[in-house]
């Protein structure tokens, strides 16, 4: 048999966006849920260049009812006249090749969010259908596209007093797992765009549910740390806010200490949230704590030669480290940290100058944030040797895991599960009932230390604390790494009353503060027990929720069981409703919304109580299943 033939033939151009069709991830990151809003992601950020540039003032998003969603922008237009090289309207050559626009010039615009100027047609490649429509020059221009193709010709359709784009497209089920749009995602995303941006209006409309908001901040990031700041008690009452530029880049920067123990920083380029931080954020981090231990050597406001590492100035710190830059360099099209060498220095030099700046001018304050920095150093050496105790050591021997975890004969992590059970009698049922082959339980003994309200040294005392952190494996804060995980699946299984609601929380709390990365990757997961126990003559059913029994007991007459917890399951029943794959219904525990899950941490587990009674007031219509 002779070997294939391999010429010319075999080479395959792919034309226009059949590659995009082809190869969706490489240009969107994935086609799950997360891929589909970045295709909303790439049209608001042409909009917000446009901002950028100083043209546009306002941009709506509507989500439809038809599953399509629109952008829509008061901008310039894009230019719809016959493009001199391609002779075609320049519309149609953005909407339909990569690397098309008018982003690297630097002329149109200085600075923008979109990378590789794929972006709009990529979102057109991937799309069932798209619509954009222009006003520019007194005119209104419209053109359809079908699966990227062009379907109609650039077509005058009236006239118009102002300028802007309307682009609504739907995606395309042949390439997305899921074609449903989220409010509150895309809320999240918009409300960061109008923070970075002073001034700028985005409002966001769901047309099936009739949800609206809009966002507008004059105060720019200034208002963006006092949002994440609110419900905290904050350390000095005017943020630190300055903006210098330098080699065509500008720095903006907004700095709020508080009283908790916790760091929430955020880092943008060009609009983008760089999550995985890079070389401006490692550039602010420098410069912060070099100008703090700066100005404690010269004020000797700590005793003795200390030195301030970047760990303790972190604690209690809130910052928003925006940078503008005419060529960012992102890991991936997805933009998630910068990679710039020259941002470090030029990040590092402005924070320097500016905080320096201030500390001059505000002494006062710069006492209190080195105060402050010098307890966190105290409290560090003190955990130090606490924390040695919980490190997973590179070939940990079943020795060193806690007591009281049953473990799993399983020894690939992925195929591994890890329930962390409310009570020692749950335990004990967990413990009978499980598959011991893959199953670990880890019984609590009641409630875990309150992680928001007390510093690293003091966490590391509780033994509960301690005997999680050893048997996940993982380390925490700075040491975490998310390979030495011992466990993919991460469950908590509480009773479904006042108390286990509790423990969920201060377990959740724990993991967002510390392991945050066990969340993002999607380890973490809530156990869903049974409500009540449905016995009708010799057939046994189990209801999860008051409308799943009321619909059960229509059906005839029943004796019911309220479950108050899960030790009064036996090890069969706990088994068969909570732990068996094949039946159990498990929750996710996802972070679309950083910023709002560390305001809601802050508010339900922080030291003030106002903001708390407000927020059980504002949600309480929204509890299932209340247990008095």
């Amino acid at each position: 048999m002779s070997d294939p033939v391999y010429d010319a033939s075999h080479i395959h151009v792919m034309e226009g966006l059949e590659a995009v069709r082809r190869r969706p991830a490489m240009y969107i990151g994935s086609t799950d849920s997360i891929g589909l809003h970045h295709l909303v992601y790439e049209v608001v950020d042409n909009s917000v260049d446009e901002a950028l540039a100083g043209y546009c003032h306002e941009i709506e998003v509507i989500l439809h009812s038809d599953g399509s969603a629109s952008v829509r922008d008061d901008g310039r237009g894009i230019p719809v006249d016959i493009h001199p090289q391609y002779k075609k309207p320049a519309l149609e050559i953005v909407m339909t090749v990569l690397h098309a626009g008018g982003k690297f010039d630097h002329e149109s615009y200085s600075v923008s969010g979109g990378l590789h100027g794929v972006g709009v047609s990529v979102v057109n490649a991937l799309s069932q259908w798209l619509e954009v429509e222009v006003s520019r020059d007194g005119a209104i221009y419209r053109q359809r596209y079908e699966k990227g193709k062009t379907a109609t010709p650039v077509q005058e359709v009236g006239t118009s007093e102002h300028s802007g784009t309307m682009v609504r497209f739907k995606p395309d089920r042949e390439i997305f797992e899921e074609t449903s749009f989220s409010f509150d995602t895309l809320s999240q995303r918009l409300r960061e765009m109008a923070f970075l941006n002073r001034g700028l209006r985005i409002s966001i409309r769901e047309e099936e549910s009739g949800k609206e908001k809009a966002f507008q901040y004059e105060g720019g990031i200034v208002s963006f740390i006092e949002y994440l700041n609110k419900s905290k008690e904050v350390l000095h009452d005017k943020p630190i806010y300055f903006s210098r530029v330098r080699n065509g880049t500008m720095v903006e920067v907004a700095i709020q200490y508080n009283t908790s123990y916790n760091e929430t920083v955020f880092s943008f380029a060009n609009n983008i949230n760089t999550r995985e931080g890079g070389t401006h954020l490692s550039g602010f981090r420098a410069a912060l704590t070099k100008t703090v231990n700066d100005f404690a050597r010269e004020s000797k406001v700590l005793k003795g030669e200390v030195k301030l590492s970047g760990e303790d100035l972190r604690e209690g710190l809130s910052a928003i480290i925006s940078v503008r830059l005419p060529d960012p360099q992102f890991e991936g099209q997805t933009k998630t940290r910068l990679g710039n060498s020259s941002i470090r220095g030029i990040v590092e030099s402005l924070v320097s100058e500016g905080m320096a700046e201030f500390f001059e001018e505000n002494p006062d304050v710069a006492a209190r944030i080195v105060e402050k920095a010098g307890e966190a150093l105290r409290a560090r050496e003190a955990a130090r040797k606490a924390k040695e105790l919980t490190r997973r050591k590179s070939a940990l021997s079943s020795a060193g895991l806690p007591g009281k975890l049953a473990d799993c004969s399983e020894s690939d992590p992925a195929a591994c599960e890890l329930y962390i059970v409310e009570g020692e009698s749950a335990g004990g049922s967990a413990k009978q009932g499980r598959n011991r082959h893959f199953q670990a339980i880890l019984p609590l003994r009641g409630k875990i230390l309150n992680v928001e309200r007390a510093r690293l040294d003091k966490m590391l005392k509780n033994a509960e604390i301690r005997n999680l952190i050893t048997a996940l494996g993982t380390g925490i804060g700075e040491d975490f790494d998310l390979i030495k995980a011992r466990y993919h699946k991460v469950i908590i299984m509480t009773d479904a009353d006042v108390d286990g609601s509790h423990i969920r929380t201060l377990l959740l709390t724990f993991f967002y503060r510390y392991m945050r990365p066990l969340i993002e990757s999607g380890y973490v997961f809530i156990a869903q027990p049974p409500l009540y126990q449905v016995k009708k003559g010799k057939s046994v059913t189990y209801a999860y929720s008051d409308d799943e029994l009321n619909r059960q007991l229509q059906e005839g007459k029943a004796t019911v069981q309220r479950y108050k917890g899960l030790g009064e399951m036996n090890p069969e029943q706990l088994w068969t409703t909570t732990m068996n794959p094949a039946d159990r219904t498990l929750l996710k525990v996802s972070l679309k919304d950083a910023i709002e899950a560390d305001g809601v941490f802050s508010v339900l587990m922080g030291e003030p109580v106002e903001p708390r009674r407000l927020f059980i007031e504002a949600h309480a219509r929204e509890v299932r299943n209340l247990d008095v």
